[in-house]
């Protein structure tokens, strides 16, 4: 039987998307980095910007604009996602109208940003259904949410926990500043963003109420992009401290890095096929692997590592990627 079958009940284990999200709103970027996808495959997502990406008063050309991209040949891999506008702003309804319509089932996902709390998420992704069903889908795409406000971070186990929720993602910069300058711009660098104890909690909060619901956690973004190193080492902090399993680019050159930071070692992969196949071949009874008991909850762990594996586009051995994901490799 398949791992997935025999070690999670339904509902115990998080969307498999990939580990990088790369966020571009201007027409030159967005088309370079539906090319850069084309090119390097669909380990990360794009998420095309119709906030932050548009231009005041030209919200409506801009949302046309990205569902003619959402539509073309350049989003080949269905790995294709937009953010749309805070549900209280003017835009959000032409927003989600023009993509759920348009381009509805092209979407990989719609990004919600600066809920105020539990309530505001409910109400837009009721209006995203709303919106499908009137043009015969089923539902709208998956929902991420994006953690900027006070009120959200105080309610985003609650959030977590909705069935529509695929990914929730920690807004830095908003967050710091919705302290009103009680917590200092360094909090906002690279480094400082995880020391400041405000919000190392917001980010542990998020990440811990992913884990609870099995969504998937995305961490914020690092605005020091000429400095490849320094993104994978924020990476794989926000990977093995924070237990995050997702993370923002807004750079074309800090996709690799965080996709390396996510990758398990070729070491840990190879020990993680191990004990995956010798529990199959045990029918998923414990086993001894190299003097070290294992059984379902570690089994879990180690599949885990496979999955991200696949995620991050690390060659697995024809046999196993034949099993366990359906393609040869």
């Amino acid at each position: 039987m398949h791992p997935r079958l025999v070690l999670f009940a339904d509902g115990d284990i998080a969307p498999s998307i990939p580990v990088c999200d790369h966020y571009c709103g201007v027409e030159e970027r967005m088309r370079k980095s539906l090319a850069l996808q084309l090119q390097m495959g669909p380990v990360f997502d794009v998420t095309l910007d119709c906030e932050d990406g548009a231009p005041v008063g030209g919200e409506a050309a801009h949302v046309r604009l990205v569902s003619e991209l959402l539509l073309s040949s350049e989003n080949r891999f269905g790995r294709v996602g937009a953010r749309v506008h805070p549900f209280d702003h003017a835009a959000f309804a032409d927003d989600v109208d023009v993509l759920v319509a348009r381009a509805g089932k092209r979407l990989s996902h719609l990004m919600l940003p600066k809920p105020r709390h539990l309530h505001d998420v409910q109400r837009a992704v009721a209006a995203i259904d709303d919106v499908a069903r009137r043009h015969d889908l089923a539902q709208g795409p998956p929902v991420h949410v994006l953690i900027e406000t006070h009120g959200a971070l105080r309610d985003v186990f609650a959030i977590a926990a909705l069935p529509r929720i695929e990914s929730i993602s920690f807004g830095l910069m908003d967050f710091v500043s919705a302290h009103r300058g009680a917590v200092p711009a360094a909090a906002m660098s690279v480094h400082g963003q995880f020391e400041h104890p405000l919000v190392r909690r917001a980010k542990l909060e998020i990440s811990a109420a992913c884990h609870t619901a099995a969504k998937v956690p995305s961490h914020c973004v690092v605005t020091e992009f000429k400095h490849p190193k320094a993104v994978q080492a924020a990476a794989e902090r926000a990977a093995h401290e924070f237990g995050y399993t997702r993370m923002w680019s807004i750079h074309p050159a800090q996709i690799q890095p965080i996709i390396d930071a996510f990758a398990p070692t070729v070491a840990e992969l190879d020990e993680a096929i191990e004990i995956v196949h010798a529990a199959q071949d045990a029918r998923w009874a414990p086993i001894r692997h190299r003097d070290v008991l294992h059984d379902r909850a570690s089994y879990r762990y180690y599949w885990h590592v496979i999955e991200r594996a696949h995620r991050t586009g690390q060659p697995l051995p024809a046999e196993s990627q034949r099993a366990w994901f359906g393609v040869t490799g």
